[in-house]
């Protein structure tokens, strides 16, 4: 009697290299923007003067 192993294939970030690019970028992404709205909403003076005077400084419009 002779025993038959299944190989199941599941893609892995070797096999897909873009992949392995793409979930940092988002993930980056999703947490820029999480701070981005919870700045620019805080209750705290200090937190959106101070995204204030980035946009200053970086040139962005923020009037």
């Amino acid at each position: 009697m002779t025993e038959s192993t299944t190989l199941t294939h599941t893609p892995s970030a070797t096999q897909n290299p873009g992949l392995a690019v793409l979930r940092p970028l988002l993930a980056a992404a999703a947490l820029g923007l999480v701070v981005l709205y919870g700045v620019a909403f805080a209750e705290s003076p200090l937190a959106h003067n101070a995204a204030h005077d980035v946009r200053h400084v970086t040139v962005k419009p923020c009037h």
